[in-house]
């Protein structure tokens, strides 16, 4: 019997350059960007320290094609996902290990397209813009009210 295991990602940052979007030789789109996330502590002498990780971060197919649409350089995220680890050959001939983080879903905790600006207080409850690959095709509306109003068709689930 085999054993359960579970490899989740859960992240929140600022994305720290904009989303690069691809496809494939067969069409299938491909996005990366990257995330920071921040840590902070206190010392026992009562200094402060900081801490930034770095994260590559991969969406593929319709999920791509929204992370390029809606993310730009500096917005907060919310992303879940899972680690991945592979090797390629570099330009030099070394063998090169490289981190991903494969992006399932995503939440975005500011609204640039309100005219929100870096000096504003975020809004998380007003402002709050999500995105899901099973959930969404296009970029989402303007408002919350218009997402609740809006008629749907079961037929249109995909589950």
């Amino acid at each position: 019997m085999a054993s359960r295991s579970l490899n989740r990602v859960v992240l929140i940052g600022n994305l720290t350059r904009d989303p690069e979007l691809k496809y494939t030789p067969q069409g299938t789109a491909v996005c990366s960007f990257g995330v920071a996330t921040n840590r902070s502590w206190t010392t026992k002498t009562g200094d402060t320290k900081e801490d930034v990780q770095f994260h590559r971060i991969v969406a593929w197919q319709k999920l791509a094609e929204l992370a390029a649409n809606l993310l730009s350089k500096g917005r907060k995220i919310y992303l879940e996902g899972r680690i991945t680890y592979r090797s390629f050959e570099g330009k030099d001939g070394q063998q090169k290990q490289i981190t991903e983080i494969i992006m399932d879903d995503f939440v975005l905790f500011d609204d640039r397209r309100k005219g929100t600006s870096d000096d504003a207080p975020d809004h998380q409850e007003e402002d709050m813009s999500m995105a899901s690959a099973a959930d969404h095709d296009e970029p989402m509306p303007e408002s919350a009210e218009t997402a609740h109003n809006e008629k749907v068709d079961p037929d249109d689930i995909p589950f």
